[in-house]
């Protein structure tokens, strides 16, 4: 499907180098003269910003990462004065304090133009009524949403997460369009709407959703409860404005990123030297026109790789594969290590299963063990075997053994936020 173009920007391959080198040459600049810590990164590495000449001079470059802005708390990497900071917006992290990133206006400016090209990629309107249904307050994700909204000229109804009544209420009675959320809210939801028969009374026909990783089971199981024509997965990161920094299209074939507004490299985590196209990675960003904490070579953890080649959708910024997981999620099990996203893969699958599993990690006698609590679908027959069969599939996929234990449908926690898939409890034993 063609889209309109309004906030949508499209680049030759030499337009877009040229924008990249821009943007890269003043954000280096901009963060030597207005960043005590980066000043003193480049001084160490004997770089000064004249010396960026080319895209391929960003490998010069040093990284930046999450314990920089857990170690310059409260305001890491800040480039501007205080007095120029409009907005601060924070993620907590696995440890230590929260991750707290400063805005000027001119960066919530770029925040909002960004994220009104999701919606304009995702084919929306100004008649569309955009329910979200995502976090506010110090999380980007309830602002950037309404922000882009708004900006972008739909209507937007804001309601952040929980409140399952409510949010039924509001979609059939304000004939919500269009639901933004993470993957375990759009399948509550869709599983309550399935139970009170409501589908058929909805207008919902979009669903834009992130902030967690995802199967393909997962997704497939919550269109169809919500009775969606398409949903769109975004990518989201507080340190990189948050959410609406690209989003998959109608072609379902890759997130679209905004490369006039952030550079992606797709490193190998440990040597961290470039992957091979198409392979995996871990995403590394570098900002092009941030002011209040610009990213220079800023490792995400996360796990993705490009996407090659042009897309059905005839948009030609680049693309890269939906969020696979964290360099730092790994579970090192038996010596193995381990994605969850991995035995997602594998339970995806069985056409018996629901989308819905727990890893659970305990030791025993100084031995590691794994179970894996996993929903039979609504519906499905009782097969005795089918926790053996998943178990010899899971064990030739991740070369390690673990239990399979199969639960009743709805048995597992669901989440209006992240639903929780790992439970390490070894080091308690």
């Amino acid at each position: 499907m063609q889209v309109t173009r309004r906030f949508l920007k499209d680049y030759s391959h030499d337009a877009l180098a040229a924008k990249q080198l821009e943007g890269l040459q003043w954000s280096i600049a901009h963060a030597y003269a207005g960043s005590p810590v980066y000043r003193e990164r480049f001084i160490a590495a004997g770089l000064q910003p004249g010396d960026i000449k080319s895209l391929d001079d960003l490998a010069k470059l040093p990284f930046t990462s999450v314990e920089d802005l857990r170690d310059g708390y409260p305001f890491p990497l800040l480039a501007v004065p205080h007095e120029q900071v409009v907005r601060i917006h924070a993620s907590s992290g696995t440890t230590g304090k929260r991750k707290i990133l400063s805005y000027t206006q001119r960066d919530i400016d770029t925040w909002k133009t960004m994220f009104a090209r999701c919606y304009e990629l995702a084919g929306l309107t100004t008649a569309d009524r955009v329910q979200i249904s995502v976090g506010y307050g110090l999380w980007t994700a309830g602002a950037g949403f309404q922000l882009g909204c708004e900006h972008f000229g739909a209507t937007a109804l804001p309601l952040g997460p929980g409140m399952l009544d409510l949010q039924l209420q509001i979609m059939l009675d304000l004939g919500a369009t269009c639901l933004c959320s993470t993957a375990s809210m759009a399948l509550l939801l869709g599983e309550e709407v399935e139970k009170q028969g409501l589908r058929s009374s909805l207008k919902l026909k979009k669903c834009i959703f992130g902030a967690e990783t995802h199967s393909s089971k997962m997704r497939k199981i919550f269109e169809e409860k919500l009775g969606l024509e398409h949903s769109f997965d975004i990518p989201g990161l507080t340190e990189l404005y948050g959410p609406g920094t690209g989003l998959e299209c109608q072609a379902h074939s890759g997130i679209h990123y905004w490369a006039d507004y952030y550079i992606l490299e797709i490193l190998d985590p440990i040597t961290l030297n470039p992957v091979a196209p198409g392979e995996v990675g871990e995403m590394v960003v570098t900002t092009l026109c941030k002011e209040a904490a610009p990213l220079i070579r800023y490792r995400t953890r996360d796990l993705t790789r490009v996407i090659p080649g042009a897309c059905a959708c005839g948009l030609g910024l680049p693309r890269h594969d939906r969020i696979l997981g964290r360099s730092d999620d790994m579970i090192i099990y038996r010596g193995v290590n381990i994605y969850p996203g991995q035995i997602a893969s594998v339970l995806g699958k069985f056409p018996e299963l629901s989308s819905e599993y727990l890893i659970v990690l305990r030791r025993r006698e100084g031995l590691d063990v794994m179970k894996i609590r996993v929903e039979r679908r609504r519906g499905a027959d009782p097969d005795e075997g089918l926790a053996t069969a998943v178990a010899k599939a899971l064990h030739k996929q991740l070369q390690a053994r673990c239990d399979v234990d199969l639960a009743e449908p709805g048995e597992l926690p669901r989440s209006f936020a992240k639903t929780q898939r790992v439970l390490d409890e070894r080091n308690g034993e």
